[in-house]
């Protein structure tokens, strides 16, 4: 079967995200004053063909854990879904 992976994977709440302090600044100036704690991270999308769901989620999970996340300094999370 195919699945397709929606991977989200986000700086750790305790690691520095000088990325998204810029974006929040930059938003107050636009008069957005509302907006805080901007966090920027990433979205990734993986076609994977398994026997089954549980596979599926396995072979994300280890690419997760091996190459696409930092684990030290970045937690993720997935949904899949049937392509």
């Amino acid at each position: 079967m195919k699945y397709k992976a929606n991977i989200d994977i986000m700086t750790m709440n305790e690691i520095l995200d000088p990325q998204g302090k810029v974006v929040t600044s930059s938003l107050h100036k636009l008069g957005l004053s509302g907006v805080a704690d901007v966090r920027i991270g990433k979205h990734i999308t993986l076609m994977v063909d398994a026997a089954d769901k549980t596979a599926a989620s396995e072979m994300v999970d280890t690419a997760c854990k091996k190459l696409l996340a930092n684990l030290i300094m970045e937690k993720y999370s997935f949904e899949l879904v049937e392509a």
